[in-house]
């Protein structure tokens, strides 16, 4: 596997976690379970936005596109952690970990700046609902999802060419359960202060930059429902809040804590459980928190699979 020239490593070992055959055991139903929850909730709300016309607002748009996020890099992780889980065989390409880095980033970067242009939309809900229908058009929805996506194909092809045409000489255990920048950076066999330079500048921009967006927007949203006389429609409006609020602390405080901070200062096993949280826990809870205990969604759902009335 390794030849005379320094980048020689075809394939890497993912340990993935550090925990006993029995431990192993246990965990295995627990994430093959989680993850066919998360294909059945973000694809089930994914599909009733599609069919129910009632659904067509730039709201649950933006929700289905976070559904099929949430759907695409999921599956770029778990299933394969899943097979290591069940099998003696750990080794995955380099092509396929090059792969599989980039799918993941540019989802990923994707989903942090579509929480930035949801919260614009729960702006305009609450600041201007008389002239909500008319700013937030389908074509700016369209252009503001297409600008997330560019942005998320761009940041992370830096992302992906940084850590990758670095020389990988051995050793090739890689300690996560996926090919993620920051363990994969530690087996270079050169000096990576400059990726993290790069990681924290790019951090910056993908993921600091959307927070503050959000920040700012939550402090003109909190000052607008202040002013709402009726103590019903301040709770209201805050309660429409609370649930974007959540979904963006549980994604983006674990990511900016995994791809902001030094390498030397990173921990591995630390690392792992903030990939779970972000990469499969949010995941798995966004469907929850945003669409499943809402009355439009229960609404769609009966009228598609025709089971009966629904709730008024």
């Amino acid at each position: 596997m390794q030849e005379s020239n320094q980048s020689s490593v075809t394939e890497f070992i993912l340990l993935g976690f550090s925990l006993s055959p029995w431990t192993t055991a246990l965990l295995f139903p627990g994430f093959l379970i989680t993850y066919l929850l998360i294909i059945l909730g973000n694809g089930l709300i994914a599909i009733l936005i599609c069919l129910d016309s009632h659904l067509h607002t730039p709201m649950y748009f933006f929700i289905g596109i976070l559904s099929l996020l949430d759907l695409g890099y999921t599956t770029t992780t778990v299933p394969q952690m899943l097979a290591h889980m069940a099998s003696q065989k750990k080794t995955i390409s380099f092509a396929r970990c090059v792969a599989q880095m980039y799918i993941f980033l540019m989802l990923g970067i994707t989903e942090s700046w579509l929480f930035a242009i949801m919260s614009i939309d729960k702006y305009v809900a609450i600041c201007h609902p008389l002239r909500y229908k008319v700013i937030m058009s389908t074509w700016l929805c369209g252009i503001m999802v297409i600008f997330c996506g560019l942005w998320g194909v761009i940041a992370a092809l830096i992302y992906t060419v940084f850590a990758m045409h670095l020389p990988y000489c051995g050793p090739n255990k890689i300690n996560h359960f996926f090919c993620e920048v920051p363990a994969v950076l530690k087996l270079a066999c050169a000096d990576t202060s400059v990726n993290d330079q790069i990681d924290f500048i790019l951090g910056f921009s993908v993921i600091l930059v959307p927070l503050s967006l959000i920040l700012v927007i939550y402090v003109n949203i909190f000052i607008a429902i202040l002013r709402i006389r009726s103590a019903q429609g301040r709770l209201k409006a805050f309660s429409t809040c609370a649930s974007h609020i959540t979904v963006v602390t549980m994604f983006c405080v674990p990511a900016m804590v995994m791809y902001m901070r030094p390498g030397s200062e990173a921990s591995p096993e630390e690392d792992k459980k903030l990939a779970v949280f972000y990469n499969v826990i949010s995941a798995f809870l966004n469907p929850v928190i945003y669409s499943l205990r809402n009355k439009d969604v229960k609404r769609a759902f009966l009228k598609v699979t025709g089971w009966g009335r629904a709730p008024e």
